[in-house]
Parts: C-alpha cells; structure tokens; sequence
C-alpha cells in the first residue's frame, strides 16, 4: 500500500480535527435561547491605526489585541472585578460585555455568558497550539479579544467568553453618563417586578493617604465592598495642586486614595483595620520605603466625627495589637477638599502592570 505524501496527510489531519471540533460544538452554540440584544442606539467606533495603538496601549495590551497574546490568569485588571459597569473595546471604546453578564469561572479571566450584542464580537477558528478553538475579536477593532467555550452557566445559553483583561476598559456604572455611554444604564436597572424600583445602594467615601497613591489603589480597588477608586491630593495648602506641586513636599498635600465602598459589606472600621493598616507600614514618618516626604505621609482624613471616632479607635487597636516594633505614625486630619490626581495616575498599575509598588498585604 502506497503512503500519501507528507503534506497531504497533514492537510487532512487538519480537516478532521476541525470536522471533529464542529461535530463536539467547540464553534459553540448555545443550548438555550440566549436573552435578545438590548434595545441600544449603536454609534459609530473608529479603529485606530497600528502606530496610533502603539501610543495609546500599554506593551501588553498591544500585544494582545494586536498580536494575539494572552495575559496570565489571576494576574489581571478584571479577572476578580466585582463592580457594576460597562467593558469596552480598548483599541475603540466600543461596549462589548456588561458586569451583569459577567461570572465567576476559576479560570483566572473576566469571564462573561454573552457580549452586549452579538453583532459587536467575531469568532474564528484558532487551531494554535495543538488545539481548536473558536478565537472571539471585536467587530469593529479587529482587536483579539480571547476565546468562547461551550462550559458556562447553563441557565445562561451554556456559553463561557474567556476575555483578556488587557482587551478591556472597564466603566463603572456611575461613570457610564459621563463618559458617552449613558444609553446602557438600562443595562443595569432590575426590570419590575412588585412596582417597586430597587433600592439604591448606600455608600460611604474614605480618603486614605499611605505612600505612593497608586500602589495603594491598586491594593484597595480589590477589597469586596470598595465600589469605586480614584487617586489625588487632600490635606495641603495649594489650590489645583499638580503631581509636580505635591513631589517634594511643596503643596502639603499627601498622595491620598478617594474610595467610595458599601457599609452594608464593608464597615469604614474594618476598612482601616483589615486594609488600610496592612498594606503600608504605618510606623515611618513621612516615607514609605524609598519614598521620602510629607506627601508620602500616613494619613486619614474623616468625613464626620463618626469616622474620626472610628479612625481613633482603630489606631490605639492597631497601636495595642504588639504587630509593629514602632509607634503608629498616621496622623488623623480634617477633611478639607479632593483634588483629583492625573488621569495617567489613576489605575496606573492597571496601565503599566509590573510598575513600580512598594505596597503589598502583611499578615
């Protein structure tokens, strides 16, 4: 008996293993009748050039919507993120996937059950690696997004959209309005079903000085019950202070953390004990490793008496707990006004991950 030819016995080895991955479904369809696309005015989304992208994304972003990488698993932006908002296309600003779509898989990657709308994601075999998979891209962006496994939820069409966080933005709800996308907020209202509207959620704002303000979000923004972070400057004297005002002591001011959380999940106590006091050594003076300065103070600012009452109850705690070799340094000072930091500051490990921290969780 003859033997066929090397190239051809690896072309039809090809085609049956799609024949067969079609066969199992792994172009998946799902089991169930998905919930019909929300009814939302579509706006037109650009896509940039490569050389624009190159400017605008950080390395790896670049490398994975544009060359088809893939971020580590439970090293990511979204992987763990459990707040309410809107994740869109990073090369274009157009919505893909909405948190209420949005479940815990254990892979490692923000997993969803459907994108917004069919028509803004593509899928494509990938047959990499030994493998066949079905690769999902943004519509518009051509932008590699991740892959579509038929393993998910099955009371929610049985689909998993395995998503790279780097592909990502993610928009809080409360930010949806501001930021140009004030049409999905229907996304994120409960249909009614007793005529009465749902509740909204009470919450309550921290302002938390600790060192560097981005190593400190980037630690915070983690916590269940933190809804929303943003870097700046409090407890100085300059109005409009600037990154260059605040550096070397020259503003007063101190690199603070702006969050926003939920009592009913987080108290503001538990947030300053189990947090706050962990993730920077509140026993140096004006420093926080290599950081020098007042800026790089340990600070809380209160609200309210009930938070300066908590926040001198939990340092005499921490004081007392025998953790720290050195007295507690943080200083607790009136609240007097937010001046929010550069938005090259905010979620800035986020942008630039593998940047500069000196913050980590002690036991």
């Amino acid at each position: 008996m003859s033997r066929l030819p090397l190239f051809v016995l690896g072309a039809l080895l090809v085609i049956a293993a799609v024949a067969f991955a079609q066969s199992r479904g792994k172009k998946p369809v799902a089991p169930a009748a998905p919930p019909a696309d929300p009814e939302i005015s579509v706006k037109t989304y650009l896509k940039p050039s490569k050389e624009e992208l190159k400017q605008k994304l950080t390395p790896e972003q670049f490398k994975v919507t544009c060359e088809a990488a893939t971020e580590p698993p439970f090293r990511n932006a979204y992987w763990n993120n459990h707040e309410a908002g809107l994740y869109v296309d990073v090369t274009t600003g157009e919505p893909l996937f909405s948190s209420t779509d949005k479940f815990d898989s254990g892979s490692g990657w923000p997993s969803f059950t459907r994108p917004v709308r069919k028509a803004a994601v593509t899928e494509h075999t990938d047959m990499a690696f030994g493998m066949v998979r079905t690769e999902v891209r943004s519509k518009t962006g051509d932008a590699h997004l991740g892959h579509v496994f038929d393993d998910g939820p099955s009371d929610k069409g049985g689909l998993r959209y395995c998503i790279n966080s780097a592909s990502l933005r993610f928009i809080p709800v409360a930010k949806l309005e501001a930021e140009g996308y004030g049409e999905y907020l229907s996304l994120f209202q409960a249909a009614p079903s007793s005529g009465k509207e749902k509740p909204t959620v009470k919450t309550e704002t921290a302002y938390l000085a600790g060192g560097c303000f981005w190593g400190m979000e980037d630690l915070l923004r983690k916590i269940p019950g933190v809804l929303e972070t943003e870097v700046g400057y409090t407890g100085g004297h300059l109005d409009n202070p600037t990154y260059d005002d605040t550096h070397d002591s020259k503003s007063g001011h101190a690199e603070s953390v702006k969050v926003v959380f939920d009592p009913a999940v987080i108290s503001y106590a538990e947030l300053l004990e189990k947090w706050f006091f962990r993730m920077h050594d509140p026993t140096t003076l004006n420093r926080q490793g290599n950081d020098v300065g007042t800026q790089y103070r340990s600070a809380l600012f209160p609200v309210d008496e009930a938070q300066k009452k908590a926040a001198e109850a939990v340092i005499a705690k921490v004081n007392a707990s025998g953790k720290w070799k050195r007295p507690v340094a943080t200083t607790v000072e009136p609240f007097k006004k937010w001046w929010k930091g550069e938005d090259y500051h905010q979620d800035y490990l986020v942008k630039n991950p593998g940047g500069y921290t000196c913050h980590y969780l002690r036991d």
